[in-house]
């Protein structure tokens, strides 16, 4: 059976310092986004997922967005070496967690930078951002990670947004869902559907057919509704004055082995 495991990080006192980089710095409210946190953690426990707590990094204001710090294939976790240097302690917590979860660990070394928002896995292809906090020598050692156990990677050009997967995820059939105006080279995605809000380009798969999304792209709920699939919405609204999506603030643990 395919393990339902996502790792969470509580956001720390410090979550309104957090960098910015496409958009104008907002006020962040740290306590309602505390409460968004604790529905968004609850809404992936009441659709089956057992949701693993990361010990806090509170100096670190991002380390919320607990994807950026590893990738995980099969049963192999590879831990990032996030290109904003004041994000790199953000990854002991987590190679901690992760190990405990009985994950063979491996490391992005320097010179290599990797964020995990900018890597989106298919089924057995993986698609990287190459451009703003994952370079080339980032993307050379992912590949040599997962190729060898059946990965296929494909580096991706991102300029217009933080991360890759701030630009496009995917649907339950691979179909790779993106906002155009965010996006480079829509034509690497063999399939291809657009959406018309920019969060909406932003879904995490709970299975069964359930999506979740955040409360800011309903024109996109409801398109995604009429195509079969079941949205679960949740209002990130203080995480979005961040750059920050739902598939940030989650790593989702499928492959685990028994």
């Amino acid at each position: 059976m395919p393990s339902k495991k996502a790792l969470v990080r509580r956001p720390g006192p410090r979550l309104a310092e957090g960098l910015v980089t496409h958009i104008d710095r907002e006020k962040v409210d740290v306590d309602l986004a505390v409460e968004q946190w604790e529905a968004y953690a609850q809404a992936l426990r009441g659709n089956g997922w057992e949701t693993v707590e990361v010990d806090p990094a509170d100096d670190c204001p991002d380390a919320v967005f607990v994807e950026d710090t590893v990738v995980v294939y099969k049963n192999v976790a590879l831990i990032a070496r996030p290109g904003a240097e004041s994000r790199r302690p953000e990854t002991a917590g987590v190679e901690e967690a992760v190990a405990r979860l009985g994950c063979s660990v491996n490391w992005v070394w320097e010179p290599g930078t990797l964020d995990g928002g900018d890597v989106l896995k298919i089924g057995d292809t993986i698609y990287v951002g190459r451009g703003g906090r994952t370079n080339a020598a980032g993307v050379q050692q992912l590949r040599a990670a997962f190729e060898p156990l059946g990965a296929r990677v494909v580096a991706v050009p991102v300029s217009k947004v933080l991360h890759l997967k701030s630009a496009v995820t995917a649907l339950p059939d691979g179909t790779v869902v993106g906002h155009i105006p965010k996006m480079d080279v829509p034509s690497l995605f063999p399939r291809f559907l657009p959406v018309p809000e920019e969060s909406g380009a932003h879904v995490v798969l709970l299975g069964g057919g359930k999506l979740l999304m955040a409360a800011s792209a309903p024109k996109t709920a409801e398109l995604f509704a009429d195509l079969g699939h079941e949205p679960v919405v949740v209002d990130i609204g203080e995480f979005e004055k961040l750059e920050g999506c739902v598939t940030c603030l989650s790593v989702r643990l499928r492959e685990l082995y028994a």
